[in-house]
This record gives C-alpha cells, structure tokens and sequence, in this order.
C-alpha cells in the first residue's frame, strides 16, 4: 500500500496524544506516509509505553505530557471527547508557539468552542477534524496503517482558522490516505448526529429491546446473522458513546424525533 506523497508538508515532530485505536493507526499510517521525522506517542501507563514501542505505532513514547508535546509542530488529540479539555489545558504551555493542534473527535461543535481559545492563548492554532474511520475493535492492539485509506476526514475550521492552517490538516489527511471535506463545525454535528449517532443509539436499542429479560428465553436463538449485522455497533465502549451523544443532544434528541416519525409512518402503512 502507498500514501500520496505531500513533499511539501513535513513536521519534524507528529505528537499523538492518546493511542487508541485510532491513535495508534495515525501513528503507523504517519511512519508509513513519511511526513513526520518523529512521531510521539503520550501515554497515561508505562506498560502502554512498552505496548506503543513494540506495536511500532511510534518512534518514541512517553507519560509525560509536557515532554510529548514540547517540540511538537503538530498534535493530533486522540483521546475520548470527555477528556479533551483537561489534556488541552494541562498541554497549552507546554507547545512551541505556531503548533498546530487537532483532534478525531466524533463532535465538533463544542469541542472547538472549548478547545480553540485554549490553544490560541498559547500562540497555537486548533483546526478540528473527525476520520470517519473506525472499528467495533478498541484499544491500541487494533491499530492498523490502512485505517484511513479512502475514508472521508472532515475538517471543521471556524472564521478564526488560518487558511494556510487548514489546509495542512487537510493534507495530513490526505497523506494517509483519506479524503478531506471541509464543513462547519455545527453542519458537521448535523451530519454526523444522522449518519453515526443515530444509527448507534438506534443499534443499542434494538440489541436491548430484542434479548431485554422479559423476552421469551428462546429469542437469543433467533438471533443469527441478520441481527448481528445490524447491532454490530452496539458493541462500541459505553462510556465513549454516552459522551458523543452527550456533547450532541440538541442535534441527537431532533433525529430521534424525526426518525420515530419515519418509523410511525411506516407503522402506518402496514394498517
């Protein structure tokens, strides 16, 4: 597999903070593309520092946040959404002014009204991002280079985001293969509540209605293919979710609406 190659764009130092799944797939697909002389990964345990070191998802590992970012020219936020803000203010001193800062997170509005004036204080830039990438599978042993190849990366600048900066979060997308598109923070959460949390909250729902307790002790039987196909999502980590649809309420609590309407009127048409 190839990346394209951005001659034009290379950071001497790529600090990924939070090595997930999708943490760790930047890392390998950052090494793979060649367009960061190091790649850093912070980590909260030592034993995720010996992981990321053997897993090669970075050049250099650490659980020190200030020593992670100090020489970073960029940093990408890999961590849940709920976490964001504590790192982003405990990280801001800590940068090189001109670092530019993004993240992967599944919501873009309000991370970027919180994280935007943290980082612009520190003479930094954020640039929000969401690779709609992504696996039932978590955890840093999952990581794969392939991860964001073809995949749509959205990029979220607001009216304060240099044009220059845009665009070089854009082509550290497109260097790992995937397809940048540029929206608004709020069109994004829009988009994004109706494509992804919706059809989460939706699969959760349906796994609980259909083996909930009060069913009768043979309906797990009957559940073959067609229901795991249709639930796989579900099996997403709890807490991950409950913090996405907490951050995207107004949006979320709309689409359900509108989708118990769609559900009534198909309802309707069985009468």
């Amino acid at each position: 597999m190839t990346f394209p190659m951005l001659p034009a764009m290379q950071f001497n130092q790529a600090t990924l903070v939070g090595m997930g799944l999708l943490g760790g797939s930047l890392g390998l697909a950052l090494q793979k593309a060649g367009v960061a002389g190091k790649v850093t990964a912070y980590v909260r345990r030592a034993s995720s520092v010996t992981e990321a070191l053997e897993l090669k998802v970075a050049h250099h590992a650490t659980q020190s946040l200030e020593e992670a970012v100090a020489d970073a020219d960029l940093v990408v936020i890999c961590t849940p959404i709920a976490q964001m803000l504590p790192l982003a203010e405990q990280m801001a001193p800590h940068l090189k002014r001109g670092a530019i800062v993004t993240d992967v997170g599944s919501v873009k509005a309000s991370i970027t009204q919180e994280l935007e004036p943290v980082f612009a204080r520190a003479g930094a830039s954020f640039v929000g991002s969401h690779p709609m990438a992504g696996s039932e599978q978590v955890g840093m042993s999952a990581a794969r280079v392939d991860l964001f190849q073809n995949a749509v990366c959205v990029v979220t600048p607001t009216r304060q985001t240099l044009p220059a900066h845009c665009e070089i979060i854009e082509n550290l997308w497109r260097s790992v293969g995937g397809r940048p598109l540029r929206l608004s923070p709020e069109k994004h959460d829009e988009l994004a509540g109706r494509a992804s949390h919706l059809p989460h909250v939706v699969a959760a729902e349906l796994a609980h209605y259909v083996l909930s307790p009060v069913q009768p002790p043979e309906q797990a039987l009957l559940c073959a293919g067609g229901f795991r196909d249709t639930t796989r999502i579900a099996s997403g980590s709890p807490e991950m979710w409950r913090d996405i649809c907490l951050a995207n309420t107004a949006n979320l609590s709309r689409l359900i609406s509108l989708f118990v309407e769609s559900l009534e009127e198909f309802r309707h048409s069985l009468d």
